[in-house]
C-alpha cells in the first residue's frame, strides 16, 4: 500500500517541483486533476492527449522519482440539467479516461453528478427523504431516466479503455452513501466503483470501517481526509449543514487533516479494513483543513499514515 497526495494543494509548483517535494517527504504516488470543480495546475489535458513526447516526459519524471500516478480526477456533473454543463463534464471525463489508458493510470475519479427533479428543470435537485410523494417521483426520474442510462454508457466506455471509475461518495450528489454506490455499480458494471473518502461519511453518521466491509471490491481508490464532527452543534441542528466552511465554530462538521477528527487507532483500523477486502492501492491525501496551512496539514497527515499504512505485499502477511 502506498501513500499519495492529490496535488491540487501545490498550485504554485510545477509537476516536477511537486515530485521533488513529495518524494522528499516519503510520498510515492500523486493524484492529478484534469479539471472540473477543482484546479488542474499539473496537467494540460489536451496537450498530453496529443503529444506522445510530453507523456513520455511525465512518465520519465515519475520513474526518476520512483513514483506513480494513482488516479486522474475530473470532478464535475455530467448529468446536470444544463446541456452545456453536462456536455463539458462528459467531454472532460472521456478525455481523462483516454489519457488514463495512454499513461497506464488505473482509475479516473469523479462525482456521480446530480440531475434535475424532472425534465425541464434548470437546477439539480438533491432528495434525501421519501415524502411528500413527489420526492420518490423525482428519484425515479433521476435514476431510471437520467443517471443509469448515462453511467451505463460511461462505464462501458471506461471498461473498454481498461480504466476503472472512482465515484467520490459525496453529499449533494446522487451517489452519496454506500447503498447508492452499490446500486449504481449493480446497474452498470464492474468498472463502476468508489473513490472512498471517509471524510464524507463521518458527518452523515456512517462508520467508514463498516462501509469498507460492505463495498469490498467496489473500492477502486481511496482518499485520506478526516472530519471533525461537532457533537454539540449536531445535538442542536443535526448533521446536514449548509453554512460556509469558514464558520467552523457554528458548523456540525468540518474537514480536518488526518488525526484531527479521528485518532491513530481509527486510521490503523481503516487501513486494516482496506487490506481485509483486498485493497492494496494508494491512500491519496486530500488537504482541505481550514485550520492548518498546507505544509502543516500534510506533515501531520503523513505522520499518522506512515504509522498506520501496511506496506507488506499481501502474500507476505501470512506464515506457515
Amino acid at each position: 500500500m502506498r501513500i499519495g497526495v492529490l496535488t491540487g494543494l501545490f498550485q504554485d509548483l510545477s509537476f516536477t517541483e511537486v515530485l521533488d517535494k513529495t518524494h522528499a517527504l516519503g510520498i510515492t504516488a500523486v493524484e492529478l486533476s484534469t479539471g472540473g470543480y477543482g484546479p488542474s495546475p499539473h496537467i494540460n489535458l489536451d496537450q498530453l492527449l496529443a503529444d506522445e513526447a510530453v507523456r513520455a516526459g511525465y512518465q520519465q519524471a515519475l520513474a526518476d522519482h520512483g513514483m506513480i500516478i494513482s488516479a486522474l480526477s475530473c470532478h464535475a456533473n455530467p448529468i446536470h440539467p444544463d446541456p452545456k454543463v453536462a456536455s463539458a463534464a462528459d467531454e472532460l471525463f472521456r478525455k481523462t479516461v483516454r489519457l488514463a489508458e495512454m499513461m497506464s493510470i488505473p482509475v479516473v475519479n469523479t462525482f456521480s453528478g446530480l440531475p434535475a427533479g424532472c425534465e425541464g428543470d434548470r437546477s439539480p435537485n438533491w432528495v434525501t427523504c421519501p415524502w411528500p410523494p413527489h420526492f420518490l417521483e423525482i428519484l425515479n426520474y433521476q435514476w431510471d431516466e437520467v443517471a443509469i442510462p448515462y453511467w451505463k454508457d460511461a462505464e462501458a466506455f471506461a471498461r473498454g479503455h481498461g480504466v476503472k471509475i472512482g465515484i467520490e461518495i459525496h453529499p449533494g450528489m446522487l451517489i452519496y452513501n454506500v447503498e447508492t454506490m452499490l446500486r449504481m455499480r449493480s446497474a452498470t458494471g464492474p468498472a463502476m466503483g468508489a473513490n472512498l473518502d471517509p471524510s464524507h461519511l463521518f458527518w452523515n453518521g456512517v462508520d467508514p470501517i463498516a462501509a469498507i466491509r460492505k463495498l469490498g471490491a467496489a473500492i477502486h481508490h481511496v482518499h485520506g481526509k478526516d472530519c471533525y464532527v461537532d457533537e454539540y452543534n449536531i445535538a442542536v441542528n443535526g448533521c446536514n449543514d449548509h453554512k460556509p466552511y469558514d464558520r467552523i465554530a457554528e458548523r456540525s462538521w468540518t474537514f480536518r487533516t488526518i488525526g484531527y477528527g479521528h485518532d491513530l487507532k481509527f486510521w490503523k483500523d481503516f487501513v486494516s479494513a482496506l487490506r481485509l477486502v483486498g485493497y492494496d492501492g494508494v491512500i491519496s491525501i486530500e488537504h482541505e483543513d481550514a485550520m492548518m496551512s498546507t505544509e502543516e496539514g500534510l506533515a501531520k497527515a503523513l505522520s499518522i499514515l506512515k504509522e498506520a499504512v501496511i506496506t507488506a505485499a499481501p502474500g507476505e502477511m501470512y506464515w506457515a
